[in-house]
């Protein structure tokens, strides 16, 4: 079969022959997959950045997708650390990594909205206790996962959604996806009195960000939660120490181990139906997988899916 293969961190994929793959578990499968998403986390697991990248090599990347199994039904599925992920013709899933999907539903569709989606999604159903009415922000707003971000928020209740970024193009459409206020960096303070900041950002940006935001609020003694979810400009951020002691900050991460599996599994369904009733807007765009050489370092505002 055809695959896209990895063989050192600091060179993209190279779609080539790979050795078809084997069903071992219990619950193993082997499936065919019909369409893959190119996430941050795929590229961050696989140049070695992510602190879940395990080194081994060749790895066939791509960490979730959209297959069709041997009875011949359709399956969102996500896969373990595993070196055979979906960026192939065919890979082994987990069934109980997986969920059925209607017949009807667009491939590509799926698998560029579930995993952006699931990353704002788990956070809020999973790592707090958020409640209708709070009021939201979200840094990183303009990428994939923060533009998903804006309207699982508002489809949870929120009472105000403001939508940060750096693009100021794509600012302008968050409030067409239900963002009561989109801001520049430079402007956060115009939020400063959310309850829940949900940050793919990070880095210097979300540091600089965070002492402005906490000192305009009204009422400092008034929960904060920042949950942190991606790092798009820096794994490191220097938090200065007054932030903590200037309000009642609390920050939590959210991802692959502070989220165990089974909770991940366990949002799928409603937010593969959320997806398929075209309740979310994604911009998504299909790649042939022989073609991933090419497309792997594009950073544009469409989710990237290779199809085989």
């Amino acid at each position: 079969m055809h695959a896209a293969v990895i063989t050192t961190y600091d060179a993209p994929p190279v779609c080539g022959q790979h050795p078809d793959p084997v069903a071992k578990g219990e619950h193993e499968m082997v499936v065919d997959v019909l369409a893959a998403g190119l996430h941050h986390l795929t590229r961050s697991k696989a140049n070695g950045t992510h602190y879940s990248a395990t080194g081994a090599f060749p790895l066939v990347p791509g960490v979730d997708g959209v297959v069709r199994d041997s009875s011949g039904r359709l399956r969102y599925a996500v896969l373990d650390d595993t070196d055979l992920g979906t960026f192939a013709e065919r890979t082994v899933i987990d069934a109980r990594r997986s969920v059925v999907l209607p017949d009807h539903v667009d491939p590509v569709r799926i698998a560029a909205a579930m995993n952006p989606g699931m990353s704002s999604w788990v956070a809020l159903r999973r790592r707090i206790a958020f409640r209708e009415g709070q009021r939201v922000l979200i840094l990183g707003a303009t990428g994939s996962a923060g533009r998903m971000a804006v309207q699982i928020a508002k489809r949870f209740g929120a009472a105000q959604v403001f939508a940060a970024g750096r693009d100021t193009t794509r600012l302008k459409t968050l409030p067409g996806l239900g963002a009561d206020l989109a801001l520049t960096f430079d402007e956060i303070a115009a939020a400063a009195d959310v309850d829940v900041v949900l940050d793919f950002v990070w880095g210097a940006p979300a540091a600089d960000a965070m002492l402005p935001m906490l000192t305009a609020r009204a009422d400092r003694s008034a929960p904060l939660t920042w949950i942190q979810i991606g790092s798009m400009a820096g794994a490191s951020a220097p938090i200065p120490s007054a932030a903590l002691r200037a309000a009642q900050l609390q920050i939590v991460g959210s991802g692959i181990g502070s989220v165990s599996p089974g909770e991940f599994i366990a949002e799928l369904p409603e937010l593969a139906q959320a997806v398929t009733e075209g309740a979310l807007d994604i911009q998504a765009r299909a790649v042939p997988l022989a073609q991933i050489g090419q497309a792997w370092t594009e950073n544009t505002g469409e989710r990237l899916v290779f199809v085989p």
